[in-house]
């Protein structure tokens, strides 16, 4: 039995009456970080409450595991090594990782950012009652559940679009609409990507061809070239390829792009961006300055899949500015209307514009198991993993 077909007609009138119903329990998902460095990651059975005011209560259908979830399920952990037995998982973090993540010793946290399911129980503000029933994309932060409750502002009614479609209709659509909107602030119409075939880049790639906007995107493999050229990219460079830094440099030159975004943080990426920026911003340069060029030259950070540090070299004058990007600070500056905005779109896109497709599925209790987590951690371009909490 699927969300849809679900008996729901009189939880959400209970609710606006103020009758309690009885307690919804089901499995979900913790990870702890102990000081000494014991990561246990482990299902626990739960008791949910009733949703208050503008919270919906929404039975998990399907939630993806994206490399903003594992930082803090796996982390830098040895999962090679680590102890597995049905439904949990106890590993060892490294010293200088556990170090950095003092802050969470500890805390019991729950994991998951996004998912779809069918609301069951609503709180009795208006808008929590208008989602009675209905299948809806949300990001409660515990995803990986059986329940989650969810603020109603935060969901998108997903209409006739199953759950699989809608699990992943916010971090990757929301993050790549906002990279758009964010250049387009600064008065920019070009970006470059660092990680061009990821999901996320897919829909950067659509989202630019259909906006007019310019886009260089950086691939490791020929495979990945032609991928992004099927979907309108004419500027993909192959980082593995000897001639790349010119190749780079020659899209850089055709687009104007001295704005761009990185998802991997450590290691050279950032820092070889940079370089073949100032190198078609020095041909422009009508003197020498022993400075470097003029031209602004911006690169924005949004994860960490190399924890390893970020190299910088003296090699771009001081015209350069290095910042971080995270998706829910960007949406609390934008305002409700653009927002707003940026969500119809993904609704209407859903399975094109926004598609997003999975290397597996997997149940609460198959995400635990080691060859689930040696695969899922690895964060292989095209190969994301799907948790179906009931299957």
């Amino acid at each position: 039995m699927n969300g849809a077909e679900l008996a729901l007609p009189s939880i959400g009138s209970k609710k606006r009456e103020g009758v309690s119903r009885m307690a919804t329990t089901g499995k979900q998902l913790f990870t702890t970080l102990e000081a000494d460095g014991t990561l246990t990651v482990a299902l626990e059975d739960v008791a949910f409450d009733d949703p208050a005011h503008n919270q919906v209560l929404v039975r998990m259908e399907a939630a993806p595991i994206n490399p903003s979830d594992l930082a803090i399920l796996v982390g830098g952990a040895d999962m090679e090594n680590a102890d597995y037995t049905p439904g949990k998982f106890v590993a060892r973090m490294p010293e200088a990782a556990n170090t950095a993540s003092k802050a969470r010793h500890g805390l019991k946290l729950p994991a998951g950012n996004e998912g779809a399911g069918t609301v069951i129980a609503a709180g009795e503000s208006d808008a929590a009652q208008a989602l009675m029933g209905q299948r809806v994309s949300c990001v409660p932060g515990n995803a990986y559940s059986q329940y989650c409750l969810a603020d109603a502002d935060m969901c998108l009614p997903l209409g006739a679009h199953s759950a699989e479609e809608g699990a992943s209709a916010f971090v990757n659509p929301m993050t790549a609409l906002g990279f758009v909107e964010t250049a387009r602030a600064d008065g920019q119409n070009a970006i470059l990507h660092t990680v061009g075939a990821s999901n996320l880049g897919q829909m950067l790639t659509r989202i630019c061809a259909e906006d007019g906007f310019e886009l260089v995107n950086i691939v490791r493999k020929s495979d990945q070239v032609e991928l992004l050229k099927g979907l309108g990219s004419e500027h993909v460079v192959n980082s593995s390829e000897d001639d790349f830094m010119d190749r780079l440099t020659d899209a850089i030159r055709a687009t104007g792009a001295f704005y761009g975004f990185d998802p991997v943080g450590g290691g050279t990426l950032v820092d070889t961006a940079f370089r073949a920026m100032e190198r078609v911003a020095r041909e422009q340069m009508a003197e020498y300055s022993r400075y470097g060029s003029n031209q602004p030259k911006r690169m924005f950070i949004y994860g960490r899949l190399d924890t390893s540090p970020t190299i910088l070299t003296p090699s771009y004058g001081f015209g350069w500015t290095l910042s971080g990007w995270l998706l829910f600070p960007f949406l609390q500056s934008i305002g409700q209307e653009t927002m707003g905005r940026m969500r119809q779109r993904v609704r209407d896109n859903l399975t094109s514009t926004f598609a997003s497709s999975y290397k597996s599925r997997v149940t609460l209790e198959e995400m635990l198991t080691k060859d689930a987590v040696l695969d899922y951690r690895a964060m292989r371009t095209g190969e994301k993993y799907l948790v179906t909490p009931w299957a």
